[in-house]
């Protein structure tokens, strides 16, 4: 494969895959309207072909591609992606996976409501059985990825905003960087880089006045921002992402997440992300909020 230019037209690939149910075509088509020449369900035996073809033969339309791969590609074809992907990024390509995924009964039930066709069943496989396939099939590009976006509690509204501020938006060579809230009594976030833990404070719960409110509610706020506990805990989460994500954008990194909990995601986790999206966007950082309790 050809060497690349070097300068700031090299063309942006990004291969959008992931489990089927999972938001993918979505993700396409926020990226197709972002500006992206989109092709979905792309064979991976024409993949090489596709981007050696862009490289050489750089136009504008083809400055921006997205390619949707998913598990309809044969397996012996998906097992030579990984391959494929680091051949690009060693010539310099600017090649980056996207990887969406739920949880197994969130994409059961999406398959129910929709009455689509899991493209894995047939006769021998159930529902469950493509999805348990699917995911085997596609763990080696789980492993390249440098967005993984867990779309189990994610609206289709959500989804689109994440898609457009995390990839169709980001400027080459800027680290996206993703604030959630969570309550941990419903889980915890399953692509998150670093989780704080917020129960130690003080809970407005247990405040009748307060217990309707959010965190961001300026009376929650107030509560809480005058704790010297939960002034100190914003603090050292501050300082030590200031420290901490220098060192990974030294590392190539583009995309950090990172998660603070409390009980039930509602007061203390959630004052402390817009506090700390305050924070960074003082200091000129890209930054996506979402707070995955609230409606």
């Amino acid at each position: 494969m050809p060497k690349v230019r070097s300068n700031n037209e090299t063309p942006r690939v990004i291969l959008v895959t992931g489990l089927s149910g999972s938001g993918k075509s979505i993700a396409l088509h926020v990226l197709e309207d972002a500006g992206f020449y989109c092709i979905d369900n792309l064979p991976v035996s024409l993949f090489d072909a596709l981007v050696r073809d862009i490289t050489t033969h750089p136009t504008a339309t083809r400055q921006l591609t997205a390619i949707g791969i998913d598990a309809r590609s044969p397996g012996t074809e998906l097992d030579q992606l990984p391959a494929m992907i680091k051949r690009l990024r060693d010539h310099g390509v600017d090649c980056e996976v996207v990887f969406l995924d739920a949880e197994d009964h969130v994409l059961i039930q999406r398959f129910s409501e929709t009455r689509r066709r899991h493209p894995l069943t047939d006769d021998e496989h159930t529902l469950e059985q493509a999805i348990a396939l699917e995911r085997r099939m596609l763990e080696p590009l789980l492993d390249l990825s440098r967005l993984k976006i867990d779309t189990s509690r994610t609206t289709l509204h959500e989804l689109r905003e994440i898609i457009r501020a995390r990839v169709a938006d980001r400027d080459r060579g800027e680290m996206s960087i993703m604030l959630q809230s969570f309550g941990f009594k419903h889980g915890l976030p399953r692509n998150a880089d670093f989780v704080f833990d917020a129960r130690c404070l003080p809970n407005p719960h247990w405040h009748p006045e307060l217990r309707p409110l959010t965190g961001r509610d300026a009376e929650v706020a107030s509560f809480l921002g005058n704790d010297l506990q939960v002034r100190a805990l914003l603090s050292e989460i501050s300082e030590f992402l200031v420290h901490w994500i220098p060192c990974f954008e030294r590392e190539g990194r583009s995309y950090l997440t990172i998660a603070i909990g409390c009980t039930g995601g509602q007061h203390r986790s959630v004052y402390l992300i817009e506090e700390l999206e305050r924070f960074l966007r003082s200091q000129g950082r890209d930054v996506v909020r979402n707070h995955r309790e609230l409606p």
